[in-house]
């Protein structure tokens, strides 16, 4: 299953935070859980989609992005039945 992550900057956010958010999707993506990624144009936050077996599953590795656990994002996780278009 695919669950999409946003991750919405709260007026707590810290650039500082990036390097440990970057190495969190390094991670993710080095186990095969991340799908896609990437920050929003307007710098509001960003988005990734997870692969994992529950929401129960996938709101625990979220819970674990530094952007959430510093409280520089609110995260919020939500079941997707994506479907991906050919490039």
């Amino acid at each position: 299953m695919h669950f999409l992550i946003l991750a919405l900057r709260t007026p707590d956010f810290d650039p500082d935070i990036l390097p440990g958010h970057r190495a969190f999707l390094e991670d993710l993506r080095e186990r095969g859980l991340l799908a896609a990624h990437g920050p929003f144009i307007d710098q509001s936050g960003s988005a990734y989609v997870l692969r994992a077996e529950s929401i129960a599953e996938a709101e625990a590795i979220a819970a674990t992005d530094p952007l959430g656990s510093s409280g520089a994002a609110e995260l919020a996780v939500w079941a997707w039945e994506v479907n991906w278009s050919p490039t």
